[in-house]
């Protein structure tokens, strides 16, 4: 007769048998706050650990700390949205393999009342400059992030600097900044996944839509294996391969918070 403790170890070496070599395996994937705060990731990541029995360890930050982290060596993949920083990211060899996987845009939400008058705004240079002029707060994610750095390329391009009484830079995420806004009354810049994710808990408006000249674009890029030979390469391809496949640019498409699609999958063959 086998022992208990035999039946516990034959028990342990089934399991282990059929266990894939893997499954224990963490895959470190730094990512901006947006992909975390609109539930996007809560959405995708289950079904790819299932299916491949890696599990996925998020780092949610702004774009600046993401790419910093992976020009550390401190995680396995990236996945941001600022693509000036990103080319440079690749070009400068800690990031390959990028692939455009999704997009949404950036929206200018304020109050409802929309005291600067931005409403008919002719570009996001215009609506920029009537907030600046107005007086009333605008508050800066002033994170690093890529919503951040598309508001500075905004105001460059209205010529203004943004040093104008109300102007507030906190250091936040977006969620964070979409609340600190709410209770200020002002404005601010934002992705729309996360403004539709956290609108029922805010009474702010889109003021402006700038359709495709404020698109906003996601990637997910490799980091470069001759610079980091021991991170977790195989895993870090097997997310990528997942989020283009046609399973992973589904699940992108069919995510919707409050019956709202929050992101467009791009990738193409």
């Amino acid at each position: 007769m086998f022992s208990s403790k035999h039946l516990l170890g034959a028990t342990l070496a089934a399991l282990i048998s059929i266990t894939p070599a893997h499954a224990e395996e963490v895959i470190k994937l730094a990512t901006t706050t947006s992909t975390e705060n609109s539930g996007l990731l809560k959405e995708l990541l289950p079904a790819f650990e299932s299916l491949s029995g890696y599990k996925v360890q998020v780092i949610a930050t702004g774009t600046g700390k993401a790419l910093a982290l992976g020009r550390q060596g401190d995680v396995d993949l990236v996945m941001t949205h600022a693509p000036a920083a990103e080319a440079k990211f690749v070009e400068e060899g800690f990031g390959s393999e990028p692939r455009g996987i999704m997009e949404n845009d950036f929206v200018i939400l304020g109050p409802q009342n929309d005291p600067a008058k931005i409403k008919g705004s002719a570009n996001a240079e215009e609506a920029f400059g009537k907030i600046a002029a107005s007086g009333v707060p605008f508050i800066s994610r002033g994170d690093d992030s890529g919503t951040h750095k598309k508001e500075l390329e905004i105001w460059a391009a209205a010529g203004v600097k943004p040093e104008f009484k109300g102007y507030t830079s906190v250091g936040q995420g977006m969620g964070k900044t979409l609340l600190m806004t709410n209770e200020l009354q002002g404005y601010t810049l934002s992705d729309r996944g996360t403004y539709v994710a956290y609108k029922g808990k805010l009474d702010l408006g889109v003021d402006f839509d700038g359709g495709a000249t404020l698109a906003n674009p996601y990637q997910v890029i490799l980091i470069n294996s001759a610079k980091f030979p021991n991170l977790n390469h195989k895993g870090a391809k097997a997310l990528s391969d997942w989020l283009i496949s046609a399973e992973g640019q589904q699940k992108i498409n069919d995510f919707k918070v409050q019956g709202e699609q929050l992101f467009k999958a791009t990738y193409r063959q």
